[in-house]
């Protein structure tokens, strides 16, 4: 069985991790010097002292500290560190994407583990972004802005390269759902997009980056305080051509990708005000604009695939998105201490999405609108009981209506495919109690409520953690998820396709067992082995002959189980020398199926093993340079696993050199080696590509 071997090669990569430490490449993460501070300037043993420690510096430990007290929102729906939670949680802070050049959320989840993040289109800073963890599929991975939900709730997901990285705090990666705290399409997992706060210096950073493929950004930045209110204002402008040369090894053709071009404008504010000392008001707003051109595949065959020719490219056509995300929080300490804190919520969301489709004579060629609007509740208790209890618990409600029309440009006529509201209520609770000062529990459970599921869901949870000793901490999770249907699934009647109003929610089980291990003083390994199963999948299912004109429905079917590792080393190798290594191993095997010939194959995209690794160079001075390597295996395209990628590895150099106290310079040479993949059959990567930014700070 491959999960066997899973298992085996992974335990067998991690113990000859450690053996070779000195040799494993990155960790990203700042170096805090030791500091020696004379006792008298004119103390001769003072001086010898100093000589001494010069001379032979002892390595100061940031690794482990660094990583378990990083602070996460995602496991608690509070404010918490890395070492409180019970589930493996990842962060890319801000500091690490500029370091890898990361020109949005896309990219920054490039090198984490538990996460395929690469997407599905290609490489380029528009490529459309693909979430899998740990067997899920894009739709099945909830994403958070500041703590609340943004998926699309009419065709599923949220595309993270809408999110340029100029204004993000940080990013976190929680894997193996999060149903129990956040509610529907968190079954494989949660990622979570913190935005800057202000600072208490009133601070305007500016930057500017060009590159490879006519890449042209500008952003600015001006955040401080006056008096009891505080801001951040921003602005980002991404533009390029992305008309790259590209290479199909599998065919052996080459050719120029055309009609690749994006321009962004986003804006970001967050006004933050003090009304006393117990009582905050936050307004925050997002605008996300982005134009691009769409180009089709490689008009080329390859055989393999079963495909024949690919779509050709196409010059004309064309895709808007026009997004607004705008919330009002209040934040209320209750009764006299800092062990009540009250958290009421309103947002507003609206997303608009516009695709021409240009191709072909014009009575095939049509435009698609879409038009998202959410309005949504988030009452949250946050509760220190005692010193050894917290309880949180709440409220949440979201209702959002989706309108999807089509134009064909031949006969004038627009037609409505759906036009409808799916209204969500839920009531949760989540009690975390510190045992002995070894072991620490936790129980959750939350009711949910919408409109179009037939009932309602319950989702429970427990965890545990348990401190072995000093340096060896045990944890193990379960958690019950559920993804109710998008409105696209439930009401769509376009002319190839027709929704299914009896759907059930998809639902999902997850579990995972794993340890923190502390080596010594020069690093931490965190492992986990999970396995998640989810039931009712909702799938398209063609309609042979078609009926009415339409060629399928969506319907339940299906059952999927995945089981694998997560496994993430950091280490200290020098001093200023740091090093990392992680490994995600997922093998989603689909149990039942409509189909017979998918049963026991391995479910399509969602399977590749991934491995990073790297080693940086950074001093207190600003300084880092970094070689990275992202590597994954092969993976079918297809359930029946008859059609199949080849894996790919890649190497690339990132570097932040300071000038001086206002101006940082940096850089990347990203696939250093020319590596040419695909992510989608017939959509290939960019190559090798470069680009330099300098920032300042006033």
């Amino acid at each position: 069985m491959r999960t066997q071997f899973i298992a085996r090669w992974g335990t067998q990569i991690l113990i000859s991790s450690l053996t070779i430490a000195t040799g494993i490449l990155w960790k990203n993460h700042p170096t805090i010097a030791t500091e020696v501070t004379p006792k008298s300037e004119n103390s001769a043993q003072d001086l010898q002292q100093i000589a001494q420690a010069e001379e032979e510096p002892d390595i100061e430990l940031t690794v482990i500290d660094k990583l378990l007290n990083e602070p996460v929102f995602s496991p608690f729906r509070r404010e918490g560190t890395v070492k409180d939670s019970t589930r493996p949680v990842y962060v890319i802070t801000g500091e690490e994407m500029e370091a890898q050049g990361a020109r949005t959320v896309k990219e920054a989840l490039r090198f984490l583990p538990g996460i395929l993040g690469d997407g599905t289109v290609g490489t380029e800073v528009n490529a459309l972004s693909g979430q899998f963890i740990r067997g899920s599929n894009t739709g099945q991975v909830l994403i958070l802005l500041d703590g609340r939900p943004i998926n699309n709730l009419g065709g599923g997901g949220f595309d993270l390269s809408e999110f340029t990285s100029n204004n993000i705090e940080r990013v976190e990666v929680l894997p193996g759902g999060g149903s129990t705290l956040y509610g529907s399409d968190a079954i494989g997992g949660v990622i979570n997009i913190v935005t800057r706060r202000p600072t208490d210096k009133t601070t305007t950073t500016t930057k500017v980056n060009f590159g490879s493929y006519g890449l042209n950004q500008q952003s600015i930045q001006n955040s401080g305080k006056s008096g009891d209110i505080s801001w951040v204002v921003g602005y980002n402008r991404t533009q390029a051509q992305n008309n790259y040369p590209f290479s199909i090894p599998e065919a052996n053709f080459e050719g120029t990708r055309e009609n690749n071009d994006a321009l962004f404008n986003n804006f970001n504010l967050k006004l933050e005000a003090n009304l006393g000392k117990r009582n905050t008001l936050t307004l925050s707003s997002l605008y996300l604009g982005k134009e691009q051109g769409t180009p089709g595949g490689v008009p080329i065959p390859i055989p393999q695939f079963g495909q024949g020719f690919f779509n050709s490219l196409t010059d004309n056509n064309r895709k808007y998105t026009d997004q607004v995300l705008t919330d009002l929080t209040w934040n209320s300490k209750l009764g006299n201490g800092d062990d009540s804190l009250l958290t009421a919520r309103v947002y507003a969301d609206f997303l608009n999405t516009r695709f021409d489709n240009r191709t072909g004579a014009i009575t095939s060629q049509n435009r698609f609108d879409t038009k998202q609007d959410s309005y949504g509740i988030q009452v949250t208790h946050n509760w220190n009981l005692s010193q050894n209890q917290t309880l949180v618990y709440g409220f949440d409600y979201r209702n959002t209506n989706v309108r999807n029309t089509s134009f064909n440009y031949g006969t004038n006529i627009t037609r409505l495919n759906y036009d409808d509201a799916i209204g969500q209520g839920a009531l949760f609770g989540r009690y975390d109690l510190k045992v002995s000062p070894n072991l620490s529990v936790n129980l959750g459970v939350r009711q949910d409520f919408s409109s179009l599921v037939n009932g309602s869901f319950t989702s429970p949870s427990v965890g545990a953690k348990f401190a072995v000793s000093d340096a060896t901490t045990l944890r193990a999770n379960y958690i019950r998820n559920f993804r109710a249907p998008t409105i696209a699934n439930l009401f769509n009647n376009n002319p190839t396709n027709i929704g299914n109003p009896d759907l059930k929610p998809e639902k999902g089980d997850s579990f995972d067992v794993g340890i923190d291990q502390k080596l010594g003083n020069i690093g931490l390994l965190r492992l986990t082995f999970f396995s998640n199963r989810v039931s009712d999948t909702i799938a398209f299912t063609r309609l042979t002959p078609p009926v009415n004109g339409n060629t399928g429905t969506w319907e339940n079917i299906g059952l999927v189980q995945t089981q694998g590792i997560e496994a993430s080393l950091n280490l200290q190798l020098a001093r200023n020398v740091y090093g990392f290594v992680n490994y995600t191993a997922n093998d989603p095997r689909i149990l039942k199926s409509a189909n017979s010939a998918e049963v026991d194959k391995e479910l399509r995209f969602a399977g590749a093993d991934k491995l990073n690794f790297g080693v940086s160079y950074e001093n207190p001075q600003g300084w880092y340079l970094g070689l990275l390597m992202n590597s994954l295996n092969g993976y079918p395209t297809n359930n029946t696993n008859t059609e199949f990628l080849p894996g790919y590895t890649t190497f690339d150099m990132k570097m932040r050199v300071p000038i001086n106290d206002r101006l940082v310079l940096t850089g990347s040479l990203d696939n250093l080696f020319n590596q040419r993949y695909q992510l989608f059959p017939g959509f290939p990567d960019g190559g090798r590509v470069f680009q330099l930014g300098l920032s300042s700070s006033f």
